[in-house]
């Protein structure tokens, strides 16, 4: 067995072709930027990810696995996993035709018998018209929808231990998609891809909505002057009804938002409770700002914001709610500095101790664990309770 990983150089496709390499499937990563296929042939991962620089040296070394820029190795699979998701515009709108026109330009190096498993996250019926435009094309592959599931910091783990939810319209599809993720070790859940692609955006939208009710808790009893986190301990203490509430914070990231107002979009914007969320999680860094105002005249002041990423303990910024609270302080503010001990590409970004001595006020924008031993006289507005906790 050989497979193919459009997209393999990235968060979802890459952790996903090291685990298949390391099960003994032959695996390429294919992708456009030719700078991360020349640090990953280098043995070098392009972003954290626990265990996988261990396992890509493993896996170059033992000849599974390689990466490369040519769409020629396209041809020479025998499946072809597309990492390649519907984004939105400016306006939050999907652009279903995004990955269409990717396969597109995979086309003339397919060839029949192959099977394909488009992986990422597409709009409601995308699976449908790759059917179609598959058959238009005079291309005879097996065609599944097999939705990535793992979350950031998780992938190794999560790729084994969660079920694998396959949308397959044929025996074939199916067989041949439960047979490869079996390598894995990864339980088959068998749906029609109609059902898969709402799986997915279902997931998203109610992990969205989820940690929306925390932070409508968490405006609700900071204006109240009441301490949410000390709320959320009596509701959650050994409650199993309420365990999972989550803690306030910033809901971000590539996929939540993204995927709620696809589903929106789905639902001709009759999914109230996805826009709701949206308004909420969006709301939250300005929200924060107007409650630093309340102590502190920002206007003569040095605010820094430690932790840009999206999440804790990653080096992802994609979508992360700190540029936007940083927008919104540049506006108000005398002057920001940004920090994070894991993003090394922005040059505008200084030192935790630099950010600590010039700034006047600090903001924790993102909880990453080095923060849990973090000391400082300066006033410390923390959202996620973090500081402190180690």
């Amino acid at each position: 067995m050989s497979v193919v990983v459009v997209g393999g150089c990235g968060h979802v496709g890459l952790p996903l072709a090291l685990a298949l390499a390391n099960s003994g499937v032959k695996t390429t990563s294919l992708d456009i930027d030719a700078a991360k296929v020349l640090e990953v042939v280098s043995g070098h991962m392009p972003f954290l990810e626990p265990g996988t620089e261990q396992l890509l040296a493993k896996v170059l070394a033992s000849g599974n696995f390689t990466a490369t820029t040519d769409t020629n190795s396209i041809t020479d699979a025998d499946t072809i996993i597309v990492v390649i998701g519907t984004p939105v515009d400016e306006h939050l709108n999907p652009e279903p035709d995004a990955v269409v026109h990717a396969i597109d330009d995979c086309l003339p190096f397919m060839r029949d018998g192959q099977l394909m498993i488009l992986r990422s996250t597409i709009f409601p019926g995308v699976t449908k018209k790759i059917e179609k435009h598959l058959a238009k094309s005079g291309k005879k592959l097996d065609l599944a929808f097999c939705p990535e599931r793992i979350a950031e910091g998780f992938a190794l783990e999560e790729l084994s231990s969660l079920p694998q939810v396959i949308g397959a319209r044929t025996e074939s599809a199916f067989i041949r998609s439960e047979e490869l993720f079996a390598h894995l070790g990864a339980e088959p859940v068998r749906v029609t891809p109609e059902e898969a692609e709402l799986a997915k955006l279902f997931t998203n939208s109610w992990r969205y909505i989820k940690f929306a009710i925390a932070n409508q808790f968490y405006v609700m009893a900071t204006n109240a002057g009441v301490d949410y986190e000390n709320v959320r301990h009596a509701i959650t203490h050994n409650y199993p009804r309420a365990k999972d509430l989550p803690r306030a914070g910033f809901a971000a990231g590539p996929c939540l938002l993204k995927d709620t107002m696809q589903l929106a979009a789905f639902s001709n914007n009759a999914f109230h409770l996805g826009h709701s969320a949206m308004l909420v999680n969006e709301g939250l860094p300005l929200f924060l700002v107007e409650q630093i105002e309340k102590e502190h005249d920002l206007s003569t002041l040095t605010v820094g914001i430690l932790g840009m990423a999206f999440k804790g303990d990653s080096d992802d910024p994609r979508s992360s709610l700190s540029y936007k609270l940083r927008r919104i302080l540049r506006f108000r503010a005398q002057e920001v500095l940004c920090s994070d001990p894991h993003m090394f590409d922005d040059p505008s970004f200084v030192t935790q101790e630099e950010l600590l001595e010039k700034c006047d006020v600090v903001v924790i924008g993102a909880p990453h664990s080095a923060y849990k031993t973090l000391t400082t006289t300066k006033p410390l507005f923390d959202i996620w309770k973090i500081a402190g906790t180690a």
